[in-house]
């Protein structure tokens, strides 16, 4: 059974590893936010699993503790360059999306391209940000190679998300948060850690063959899987496009493994944001009206027998209600990594006085 912690206990012992090496406040904050985002919206393969990374890379000189991040855009442009100076994912891009917000605000549309930035996490997190801020938003990243492409045998595009967020008249926006690969590479980790099989057809062992056994998975097959991956091979370079080459960054295929070993060296990676303005489209009346009868449309559409139609996002708000009441689980390698940072930095454990 997995051990359960309060949401708040987590983000008081995450913000106090994260201080306790030097890390400055923004990137404590922007940091905090994206694992959090991952594991209270149940996304717990970029949760606050990637802590003991996190703090491995920052140890290292992988990831800037102290980043002094900058934003270039010509007067009168909806576009711009946000430079992370090699801090974490989630500084470089929260802040991207808060100056795209910025640009769409008065333009009608902002894009931001991100440059020397690192590991993000959940791709989501940053365009809720946006739709939060009535903005529809799209995030699109690239990372180290890990999926094949097509019929291919050998890692190629990383699993280069794509993210986008609709704003509504409702409590959530309408979310899509995924990667362009079958499953999300720390999703192998996590079912490692669970001693769970992987469905059929979504990774490789070393030898290219296909496998469900994930501690011989070699490399992700893209989306669609083995059958059907062409689809998702084809968003993947859409991603690797946005990410890569309008950033001046690496591609994939270039960019050091995210698993080191070489933590001392920062990784240079891309990322690309878009905000747009909806009511310069269309009037804010038939914006919400429409957005509002499409969800409607979706939740009342019939569905498979003992299944149910959910709107994207959907699933991650209810696990959200029920994660604030009952606490957000931890699995058993997660567990043992924050004990281990605990010990490490002396920092009570957060679920002792539970």
């Amino acid at each position: 059974m997995q051990r359960k912690v309060n949401h708040k206990n987590l983000i008081v012992f995450c913000k106090k590893i994260l201080k306790s090496i030097g890390t400055n406040q923004e990137t404590v904050k922007y940091t905090v936010n994206a694992m959090m985002h991952g594991s209270q919206y149940g996304i717990d393969s970029h949760g606050v699993r990637l802590l003991h990374h996190y703090v491995k890379a920052f140890e290292g000189g992988r990831i800037n503790k102290n980043p002094k991040t900058k934003f270039y855009s010509k007067k009168g442009e909806s576009t711009g360059v946000l430079d992370a100076d090699d801090g974490h994912g989630a500084v470089g891009t929260y802040k991207a999306v808060n100056e795209a917000v910025k640009l769409a605000t008065k333009y009608g549309i902002g894009a931001i391209a991100i440059t020397n930035s690192s590991h993000f996490g959940p791709a989501g997190a940053y365009a809720k940000n946006g739709a939060d801020q009535d903005q529809i938003t799209i995030v699109f990243g690239n990372s180290d190679s890990f999926v094949s492409l097509f019929d291919g045998s050998e890692r190629f595009h990383g699993t280069n998300p794509i993210a986008a967020a609709v704003p509504t008249d409702q409590k959530n926006p309408w979310l899509l948060d995924m990667a362009t690969s079958s499953v999300p590479f720390n999703k192998i980790e996590l079912h490692r850690s669970l001693k769970k099989s992987l469905p059929k057809g979504v990774a490789l062992d070393s030898q290219g063959e296909i496998t469900s056994d994930p501690n011989i998975a070699h490399t992700l097959t893209p989306l669609g899987g083995s059958d059907f991956g062409y689809k998702g091979a084809g968003l993947a370079g859409i991603a690797e496009i946005f990410s890569s080459v309008l950033t001046g960054m690496s591609l994939s295929p270039d960019i050091p493994s995210m698993l080191g070993p070489n933590f001392s060296t920062p990784r240079k990676l891309g990322a690309f944001v878009i905000c747009l303005k909806p009511t310069s489209f269309v009037t804010r009346e038939i914006f919400l009206s429409a957005i509002d009868r499409y969800i409607r449309l979706i939740r009342t559409s019939e569905s498979m027998s003992e299944r149910k139609v959910m709107v994207p996002g959907e699933r991650e708000w209810r696990v959200f209600e029920e994660r604030m009441i009952k606490g957000i689980p931890l699995d058993p390698q997660t567990e043992k990594n924050l004990y281990e940072l605990s010990i490490k930095y002396d920092i009570k454990p957060p679920w002792i006085g539970e």
